[in-house]
């Protein structure tokens, strides 16, 4: 390995996304660095914050349809029944909920929890409460994907929170989507909800911190097809 190649693993890719804030950040430093040092400084601490916050690492999925991966990094914030918001149109039946709330040092590149097809992506607007409380999956701003994955439909539910301000989705309906695949990410401080279908079995707890793209949410019992080869 060069020592160019070395360098370049050193550093973790940042999201295009990101590109427009991190300038404005660095802009706002040299202004406020003109006029004193002290207020250069924090402005330099809060670029470098803005910089850490558009990180996009790669992770490396598990290659398995039995397996829901977390959507996002985070804490998980809730497991257990509650009915998919109305919009999806999946119905008023409980479906198994987990959720993982992100805070502002979070990673917030959003991922596919399954593989399939996306039948459905629907916007809905709304408030901008805590990310953290359980009426926020009803009330706040939200984005859903549906998803016709080999063990049944699943919804990820993108969820703005208290500073967030801005869903982006950059997935298609009709098309197909990887498990661990890039769908989506969320400015600043947010959450996402997965709804399963009641034969998948939850592996995480309450309080347990999630990995994006890695850290395995539920587990289908039945056995089904797996690809051979994993669309990064």
């Amino acid at each position: 390995m060069s020592l160019v190649d070395s360098v370049k693993n050193a550093f973790v890719p940042i999201h295009r996304e990101g590109y427009p804030f991190i300038a404005a950040f660095g802009a706002g430093t040299l202004f406020l660095g003109y006029f004193s040092s002290v207020l250069f400084w924090i402005g330099l601490i809060l670029t470098a914050w803005c910089v850490y916050f558009f990180r996009d690492p790669e992770r490396v999925t598990p290659v398995d349809d039995r397996l829901v991966v977390s959507p996002a990094d985070g804490i998980i914030s809730a497991v257990g029944p509650a009915v998919p918001p109305r919009e999806l149109g999946l119905g008023n039946t409980e479906m198994t909920r987990i959720s993982v709330f992100m805070n502002v040092f979070s990673c917030h590149v959003n991922r596919a929890p399954v593989r399939g097809r996306i039948t459905k992506i629907e916007h809905r607007p709304g408030k901008f409460l805590n990310a953290e409380l359980d009426k926020a999956s009803s009330e706040n701003e939200r984005n859903g994907l549906v998803i016709d994955s080999p063990n049944g439909t699943v919804a990820a539910v993108q969820i703005a929170g208290l500073l967030a301000r801005r869903i982006v989705c950059w997935a298609e309906t009709g098309g197909s989507i990887a498990i661990g695949e890039r769908f989506g990410l969320i400015r600043f401080g947010s959450r996402v909800d997965v709804f399963l279908p009641s034969t998948a079995v939850p592996r995480v707890a309450v309080g347990q911190t999630a990995v994006g793209g890695e850290t395995v949410l539920a587990e289908f019992g039945g056995i089904a097809a797996t690809p051979l080869v994993r669309i990064s």
